[in-house]
């Protein structure tokens, strides 16, 4: 722990270099600003890791076989996780979710005395250093618990070195995809019948309150992609829409927000459903892909996904929803399309697309669906004579396209086909060192 708190002293001195003369945030520049965020954040972190390592060792102190004598009930408290909430002004959940990461990270001892390694050494470093925040902790630990005692010790091992790699540096969404998808590749048998319990949950809740519909659905992945393909294909027409209007300020403009813009599609496909007279509702090209690589699809075994939703889906339920309408069953691997055209087209083809979004998982930079991204050459196709060819292309949303654009942003792309990853270059004036960042699938893949 001396060496924690070390760690610590040398961020906060970091943090008053970064802070410099200034009264208080309004008065830094956009540079110290950025870096009094990243050393809050870390001494944020740091700060995490040593209370994890406190929280459980006063959960050791209150273990129920000492009765009266344990440190809570001394305290006043049933239980360690409200002495801690009460102590750190926080809730219980947040108090079990320090005490879960504290016991997996703290050093442990045999019955000896001997001191012994923690439960999970990589994890222990990658919070101490401050690459992981304790919530993406959380979600690595759940996820290496439930899966310790079927797939052994050593697996395990690899798993949480590969996660805490992978996971420094990420968003938490991109954590919460990479901890999703190595679950299903550590355990792809567990992915059915946890597909027939999530099925077995869903429901639809309708109200009235304050002269409003409420209406609450919760339904599997695969059976909700068409709805969110639908609905997504619907807001995107509509910004497509707004995009191409004469007059965007005037007093008939759309200033409808997203969830606006949702709200009014379900009433829409309501209303065209009940009376069949709207026929030009406008879905921008929305489609449903379920992925699936030939072997797992032969095989039955392993897992496919759908685009724009982060839970695998079992090989049952892929060749249930190829079955249907509306949706495109990709399979990886089975070279049926040619995806390079060079420049005998200027637009990517709709196989091109696909391939696109396989690599790039939707936007590149911001992670929107691929319902709502273009395609875009790097290499300009009239500036530039630059080929129509997947390792020329990239998905982007209109918004990442804007900022790319018009902020000096490079993209790069390592390697070449479906397996290449994408890499975004920030301009010297958001990082002096031009630091490449990691974008698309690759981010969260397990197999990139």
């Amino acid at each position: 722990m001396a060496q924690h708190l070390t760690a610590l002293l040398e961020t906060v001195t970091g943090l008053e270099t970064a802070w410099a003369e200034a009264a208080d945030a309004t008065e830094m520049t956009r540079d110290q600003l950025m870096r009094a965020s990243e050393e809050l954040t870390l001494a944020r972190r740091q700060m995490d890791a040593l209370l994890a390592e406190v929280a459980a060792e006063i959960s050791h102190e209150s273990r129920t076989e000492l009765g009266p004598d344990g440190l809570a009930k001394q305290h006043g408290y049933r239980s360690t996780t409200q002495l801690i909430a009460a102590s750190t002004r926080g809730t219980t959940g947040e108090a079990a979710q320090l005490v879960k990461v504290g016991e997996a990270i703290a050093p442990r001892s045999n019955l000896l005395g001997e001191k012994l390694p923690a439960k999970y050494p990589f994890l222990q470093k990658g919070i101490a250093s401050g690459d992981l925040s304790m919530v993406a902790a959380a979600q690595i630990i759940a996820m290496l618990d439930r899966v310790r005692i079927k797939v052994g010790t050593e697996k395990t091992a690899e798993a949480e070195e590969f996660l805490t790699s992978r996971a420094a540096g990420q968003s938490l969404d991109n954590v919460r995809k990479l901890v999703v998808n190595l679950e299903a590749h550590l355990d792809p048998d567990g992915i059915e019948p946890s597909e027939e319990e999530r099925r077995a949950r869903r429901s639809a809740t309708m109200f009235e309150r304050d002269g409003n519909l409420h209406v609450h659905l919760v339904t599997p992945v695969e059976e909700g992609a068409p709805i969110r393909a639908a609905v997504q294909g619907y807001v995107s027409g509509q910004f497509a829409a707004r995009k191409d209007a004469v007059d965007p300020d005037g007093p008939d403009a759309d200033h409808r927000t997203v969830q606006m813009m949702q709200a009014d599609a379900f009433t829409l496909f309501c209303q065209h459903m009940l009376a069949c007279s709207h026929t030009d509702v406008p879905l921008h090209g929305a489609t449903v892909i379920v992925r699936i690589g030939l072997e797992d699809l032969t095989s039955g075994t392993g897992h496919g996904t759908i685009d724009g939703a982060d839970a695998p889906i079992s090989v049952s339920a892929v060749r249930r929803m190829a079955a249907g309408g509306s949706v495109i069953p990709c399979v990886l691997g089975s070279g049926s399309e040619i995806l390079d055209w060079g420049r005998e087209k200027r637009l990517f083809t709709r196989a091109q697309k696909l391939a696109l979004a396989e690599r790039d998982g939707g936007c590149a930079m911001c992670d929107l669906p691929p319902g709502m991204t273009k395609a875009h050459h790097l290499r300009w196709w009239e500036r530039d004579a630059g080929p129509t060819d997947l390792d020329n292309g990239v998905l982007l949303c209109e918004s990442c396209h804007h900022r790319i654009h018009d902020n000096g942003w490079e993209i790069r792309i390592d390697g070449t086909g479906t397996a290449a990853h994408v890499w975004f270059v920030p301009p010297p004036h958001v990082d002096p060192s031009r630091r490449p960042r990691l974008g698309g699938r690759a981010r969260y893949a397990i197999a990139a």
